[in-house]
């Protein structure tokens, strides 16, 4: 992974201090709240519903022990014993004190972390598959070309004042784990005669007005990646609204326009600008590749696996759910699933992010990732040691066998915590969690992916479940709409509206019969169901959401019991 240089050093070290003479203005009352709130967001501070919030940048989703161990003294000195990992694969403390955060800033700098442009209109933490570097299907590891594109963006004089937030994904697989289509910039790198390359999507985005991004380019060499890169947002910065914040993200931009003349705009600005990039993005790139070398993998047997696999049903049905092909046939990668039934999803208590840490330093070559579907990996474990680093995730309570089911729910913190929330997340998604784990249904279900967000911002990704819930307020009740046949994937599109909305004690019914209906109108247990969606549509759900009394399911735990 990524060092940080003496330059790196240096930069974050003046930020914090800068950061901690304006907080002493601002508890002086030197600054106002009005004067202050562009200068904490810099840096990552939010004022939420009953504290601040710091939002701390986990590039790409790759920490190593250390910083995670660093995350969860973070969690007992200065919050509540907790951190809570977000759609963005960055983490949240939600109750640190203001005259605290500096404090916390400088320890994060310890192990080469900060908050720099997690929040504001810049562009925010790159992201990257949670595969990355281990994943079979890769044609080439995403995090040396995302770690270029942070190094490029970070306090780029241009790009601080953006028309709204900027995001960018980036894939090294045709399976997509990054949801690139839901970005105002999504990479995949390709292979193309020997050159890896990027298809260049852009203009995709969730929140009021959800899209699916646009190819703009089908192979961008690689050498060119951060020119073209600049040409994209040089283009939106000029075109970007600023009259409605609400129409200011680029995808309302291409909308506006149409995807070929931002295209040619592109090109235009790209033509310009290319001399002067002069080959240093080209020499960095080079030492960022050979900072993201692979690890020397050991290559010893799986017979204990094998055993093990065999004779102990609960570590079998987590292997099942729970790992993942590595490009090395030995071994495995392995999600830890923060989505135990009842539980708020993607929370880590401090003693489960030192486990954590403890089990990446001895089994996974000092490696982990953040996942954007607010759960961690262990990207590199032999096969031969699955069975102890199973033991000591059960020891802390995160065994749950569960990845790719219905309680591995994306829930944003909604109003519990959020200031802009119009309704509750987290515990809906703790509703529907243990009433599938109590009718022992999750399992017969299968694959199936639920999102759920708080309000219109759509942090929860819920356009792009195969199951979205969200949440609204209707005249100072909450309301949950439901969409089905949304995709996050390769074939990525948005969510179909069902109809009405439902209020917080019949959204988990709802839920329920859509379930029920899936069950009874499948193939087989083969046919998951976004298939089966995607086969019949939205008809058979939507009779099953809204019926007549007389056409009611009847629901019974003991048809479906295991």
């Amino acid at each position: 992974m990524y060092n940080y240089t003496e330059f790196d050093d240096a930069f974050i070290k003046a930020r914090n201090s800068q950061f901690r003479n304006q907080v002493k203005r601002r508890i002086n009352g030197n600054l106002t709240e009005d004067e202050f709130k562009p200068l904490r967001l810099m840096n990552g501070l939010y004022l939420q519903l009953h504290a601040y919030m710091l939002r701390v940048a986990i590039p790409y989703g790759t920490l190593d022990s250390a910083q995670m161990e660093k995350l969860a003294l973070i969690a007992d000195r200065w919050d509540k014993g907790y951190g809570h990992f977000t759609t963005r694969q960055n983490v949240q403390f939600n109750w640190p004190k203001l005259t605290d955060v500096p404090d916390i800033l400088d320890a994060l700098a310890e192990v080469k972390m900060h908050a720099i442009q997690t929040s504001g209109n810049t562009i925010r933490n790159v992201t990257a598959d949670h595969f990355s570097g281990a994943a079979a299907d890769e044609v080439t590891d995403p995090r040396p070309y995302a770690e270029l594109i942070r190094q490029w963006s970070t306090d780029h004089p241009e790009f601080q004042f953006l028309p709204r937030k900027f995001k960018v994904a980036v894939t090294g697989s045709k399976n997509d784990r990054a949801v690139i289509r839901a970005h105002d910039i999504g990479l995949r790198a390709l292979l193309r005669n020997g050159k890896i390359g990027f298809e260049v999507i852009i203009g995709g985005g969730l929140g009021r007005s959800p899209m699916i991004g646009k190819v703009i380019n089908t192979f961008l060499p690689e050498a060119d990646l951060l020119p073209y890169l600049e040409a994209v947002v040089s283009v939106w910065n000029i075109l970007g609204r600023r009259d409605n914040k609400y129409k200011a993200r680029i995808k309302i931009t291409v909308h506006e326009h149409g995807v070929e003349k931002i295209k040619q705009l592109v090109e235009d600005r790209y033509s310009e600008i290319l001399s002067t990039f002069s080959g240093v993005n080209h020499e960095l790139l080079e030492e960022i590749k050979f900072a993201f070398a692979p690890p020397i993998f050991k290559s010893k047997g799986t017979n204990y696996f094998d055993i093990t696999y065999k004779e102990n049903a609960a570590f079998r049905s987590w292997v099942d759910t729970n790992t993942h092909t590595h490009k090395i046939s030995n071994y495995s990668i392995a999600t830890v699933s923060l989505k135990a039934h009842g539980k708020t999803p993607g929370d880590a208590t401090s003693d489960q992010m030192r486990q954590i840490a403890n089990i990446a330093r001895h089994y996974s070559h000092d490696q982990i990732r953040i996942s954007h579907e607010q759960n961690i990996i262990l990207p590199h474990v032999h096969k031969s040691d699955l069975p102890k680093v199973y033991n000591l995730l059960k020891s802390k309570q995160l065994n749950t066998a569960n990845i790719g089911l219905i309680s591995d729910i994306i829930a944003c913190p909604g109003m519990d915590y959020c200031a802009l929330a119009t309704a509750r997340s987290i515990p809906i998604a703790q509703e529907i969690s243990m009433r599938f784990d109590e009718l022992k249904l999750e399992h017969e279900v299968g694959h199936i992916q639920i999102k759920i967000s708080g309000c219109i911002n759509a942090c929860g990704h819920h356009h792009v479940g195969h199951i979205g819930i969200l949440g609204l307020d209707r005249a100072g009740v909450e309301n949950y709409q439901i969409t089905l046949g949304g995709d996050a994937t390769e074939t990525a599109r948005i969510g179909d509206r069902a109809g009405p909305g439902f209020s917080a004690t019949q959204i988990v019914p709802a839920i329920e019969r859509v379930i029920l209906t899936y069950l009874k109108v499948r193939l087989n247990k083969h046919e998951n169901f976004i298939h089966t969606y995607q086969r019949l549509g939205i008809a058979p759900f939507k009779q099953a959401l809204y019926p007549k009394e007389s056409q009611s399911p009847k629901i019974q735990k003991k048809t479906y019991a295991a």
